[in-house]
């Protein structure tokens, strides 16, 4: 990936949460009690994990979220900012909790329960203060953890600024035409695309969006049509042991390399190099690579 002298600026409207994490020799079936080996907690979110990923990858990063006022809030809001990530515009609300997610892991596979909480706090009015930094910016990153309509609003408040516009369609939901039309680039789940694009026609669906939709595999492959053939592009290997925030690594990684002129085959290598990364380490975030990680590479 070629670097260009220019620092990216990159805004980050999503969500943020602490993640807990239960280790267990298997995954409980249902009405099933089993043990866990450890429990770890670790800083989240998609909106969070792609801001650090950004930041550490040299973006400047503006993050537009909500945090309740507790002390998980606090400690989200002390973690962006020591990860370099602007905090002005991240809302801390009485009228919820900050946000959190329950992992039951074993032998890397994930079983999630996300409590969105003061994420579904992060209204239009929110994103509408920071109009300001669409104005400067070269990127939007926004994914679904938050309400629709704020999505919506702020697709549109990027398109009328001319930022970029990268949309991690997960956790799944449908977008609409006027999101779909806006964004420059779309990130998606292999296993999802029938409940983000309403269609079930993988191949028909990565023809109908050449180089704009990217669609994801749990073995860090990425899959996308450029306008004349399908490509493929995979990076794996046995010590891929934590699958966590893969998805929001290959995200900020392909912004950053966008952001810099890179070409797209360009674009989803790094990605993909930025995600696998990140396996190395229990927790979305802490693996995370810097960009000097890859100055040898």
């Amino acid at each position: 990936m070629k670097v260009s002298t220019e620092q990216p600026k990159i805004i980050v409207v999503g969500s943020s949460s602490i993640d807990l994490v239960l280790s267990t020799e298997h995954l409980p079936k249902p009405n099933e009690t089993v043990l866990a080996e450890k429990s770890e907690s670790f800083f989240g979110g998609k909106g969070a994990n792609q801001a650090v990923g950004a930041a550490r990858l040299g973006a400047d990063v503006s993050f537009v979220g909500c945090v309740g006022m507790d002390p998980f809030g606090q400690q989200i809001m002390r973690n962006l900012v020591d990860e370099g990530v602007d905090v002005s515009y991240v809302t801390e609300t009485e009228d919820a909790a900050t946000g959190s997610a329950f992992v039951t892991s074993s032998a890397g596979v994930n079983s999630i329960v996300v409590v969105p909480a003061s994420n579904y706090c992060l209204k239009s009015s929110h994103v509408a203060e920071a109009e300001r930094l669409f104005s400067s910016s070269d990127l939007l990153l926004i994914q679904l953890e938050i309400p629709m309509e704020t999505v919506e609003f702020s697709v549109e408040l990027a398109r009328k600024n001319n930022v970029k516009i990268g949309v991690y369609a997960s956790p799944p939901k449908k977008l609409s035409e006027s999101v779909i039309e806006a964004s420059t680039f779309i990130v998606a789940k292999s296993s999802e695309l029938s409940i983000v694009f309403g269609e079930d026609q993988r191949e028909d669906i990565l023809r109908k969006y050449a180089n704009k939709l990217f669609v994801r595999d749990d073995s860090n492959s990425t899959t996308y049509y450029n306008g004349s053939e399908m490509k493929y592009y995979r990076n794996d290997h046995d010590s891929v042991l934590h699958k966590m925030g893969m998805g929001d690594a290959f995200t900020s990684g392909f912004a950053v390399a966008l952001c810099h002129g890179n070409p797209v085959d360009d674009c989803v290598q790094f990605g993909n190099d930025v995600s696998l990364k990140v396996t190395k380490n229990c927790g979305s975030q802490s693996g995370l690579p810097y960009l000097k990680d890859f100055s040898g590479e």
